[in-house]
């Protein structure tokens, strides 16, 4: 049974390069820094990254969305760090917007603003 999100794995080719964008893009370093696996604390949530050989290793099927408390914003502080575009922001209904866009090393990352969901 599921118990909920602990952690969101991104594959990049330069671990100290990944470090260095999500520490940008975070507003803060990483709480586990080793050479095979980087670790950040996101809202009690884990944003991980491993080193890749090679693009290959990427994940084709699911996407993590992170909440945000403002789509449009967050993705624009997301290409002014360097990413890309990938479904722009859209309304998906009841004050729910959901985006995606990709990072450095090609790795999809969903934002979602949600109103409605609230942590306990």
């Amino acid at each position: 049974m599921f118990l909920g999100l602990r952690t969101a794995i991104y594959h990049v080719d330069d671990i100290e390069r990944g470090k260095n964008w999500y520490s940008q893009v975070l507003g803060f370093a990483p709480y586990f820094d080793q050479p095979f696996y980087v670790g950040f604390n996101v809202g009690g949530y884990e944003l991980g990254l491993q080193p890749a050989e090679s693009s290959g290793q990427k994940a084709d099927g699911a996407v993590a969305y992170w909440g945000v408390e403002n789509a449009d914003a967050a993705v624009q502080r997301l290409i002014e760090n360097g990413a890309t575009i990938h479904e722009a922001v859209q309304d998906v209904g009841e004050g729910i917007k959901v985006a995606t866009v990709k990072d450095p090393f090609g790795n999809v990352i969903g934002i979602i603003e949600n109103p409605d969901f609230k942590l306990p």
